[in-house]
């Protein structure tokens, strides 16, 4: 064999070699239900010995399917590791109870073991696991915890029920005599292999966590967009992914980190997202004279700092590609919490102004003009008012979710 052809073999037996590797098949994963996380204030967190030596089952609703799924446990807020002792995953049966089906249950693995240590202010995800999953279809993630964590990291406002008893127990179908708690602790979300799906994040408050759901019934005005969403061929492998948190702000901290600062991990981290809505700022704007009146000067400042956060979150989401919609903020005249006057309505104004002008974002949603009674635009329409002036009813939820125009998330 000349010199030649023996380059040319060997470069064959090279290529042969590599392009396999090259052109192996990876799976696409996509998020499929998501969380945003807190440190749990202590009327909505659990007693330490409540979660030592215990099996926590937690039940949510999956918003896009695939023949695979992975679970994205948190321990973000963590003081110290968190041990994990033994997890599974598993359809739930019965979405208020802690019932699972049996034939269902799947052992989660941690790079191949089937417990595992979270450093502190980590997420951990869980290697893939073989269930095919719905669209719609309720699933259980069920924990064992050998010791309670240093500092919970949970969702309070879940607005499903959680199941925990003591012992290790996640490999069974039922949990009798387990006690209830309508809160999530510890996880943050559930992926899917899903080849054409995306996620849409949406950003806010109390009004998108679901104030006023009862739990178990999956009524916020994201699952009603989810379900719009589901009846439409071109977004039906669309997630729209809750990331309310009740009381959060653009600006400080409330029950849960500022929107700024948790930008990050809620709206960067899920994997698929194209297109996120932001509706925050009612509790930036409320809280400034919520105990004492302010000047004007003050409520000048305040409009000023939100703008420039919200134009933040525009930056950032468009450097990673990401689509960015704005919610204009609801009226909150009739509001017996903040007890809102002319100034923090000019505000409120303001603000949605900015949000309304060409370019600040990628489009908006105006929910202010589709929730505000006509006859006194600084309140919430009758029917849309949850009964506290500040919080939409379901009825009004279900307005929130046809607000919004589908064509905006196709890319149309």
């Amino acid at each position: 064999m000349t010199g030649l052809r023996m380059l040319l073999a060997f470069a064959a037996l090279t290529l042969g070699i590599v392009q396999p590797a090259a052109a192996q098949h990876r799976d696409r994963w996509v998020a499929g239900w998501a969380s945003a996380q807190q440190i749990p204030e202590p009327r909505n967190a659990m007693a330490p010995e409540d979660l030592t030596d215990a099996t926590l089952r937690q039940i949510v609703r999956m918003q896009i399917g695939g023949p695979k799924l992975r679970v994205r446990l948190s321990n973000a807020f963590g003081t110290a590791p968190l041990r994990i002792g033994a997890a599974t995953v598993a359809f739930s049966a019965d979405n208020a109870g802690a019932r699972v089906a049996a034939g269902s249950i799947r052992a989660l693995k941690f790079n191949g073991m089937t417990a595992v240590t979270i450093p502190a202010g980590a997420d951990y995800w869980s290697d893939p696991v073989d269930l095919r999953v719905a669209a719609g279809q309720d699933v259980a993630v069920t924990l064992y915890l050998p010791k309670a964590p240093e500092q919970q990291t949970g969702h309070p406002g879940s607005r499903a029920t959680s199941w925990y008893l003591h012992g290790d127990r996640s490999a069974e179908a039922d949990l009798p005599g387990a006690t209830g708690v309508d809160h999530w602790y510890l996880l943050s979300g559930i992926e899917v292999v899903c080849p054409k799906g995306s996620a849409v994040v949406v950003m806010g408050d109390s009004i998108t966590d679901g104030s006023g759901v009862k739990p178990n019934t999956n009524l916020r005005w994201t699952d009603a967009l989810q379900l719009r969403l589901r009846g439409d061929k071109a977004l039906t492998n669309m997630a729209v992914l809750n990331a309310g948190l009740g009381g959060n702000r653009l600006l400080l901290d409330g029950l849960g980190p500022n929107a700024l600062a948790r930008f990050d991990r809620d709206v960067l981290t899920p994997p698929g997202v194209t297109h996120l809505i932001v509706i925050e700022g009612v509790n930036d704007l409320g809280t400034l004279t919520r105990d004492a009146p302010a000047t004007p000067g003050e409520h000048a400042a305040l409009v000023e700092r939100m703008t420039g956060a919200l134009q933040q979150i525009v930056a950032r989401a468009r450097a990673r590609g990401i689509k960015v919609i704005g919610g204009t903020i609801l009226p909150y005249g009739g509001s017996g919490y903040y007890h809102p006057d002319a100034l923090n309505e000019a505000d409120r104004k303001a603000v949605n102004a900015w949000i309304r002008t060409p370019g600040n974002f990628d489009a908006v949603i105006d929910f202010d003009a589709a929730l505000r009674d006509p006859a006194n635009p600084t309140k919430l329409l009758p029917a849309y008012d949850g009964g506290d002036g500040l919080h939409p009813s379901m009825e009004g939820y279900r307005a929130m979710a046809a607000a919004v125009d589908l064509a905006l998330l196709r890319g149309d």
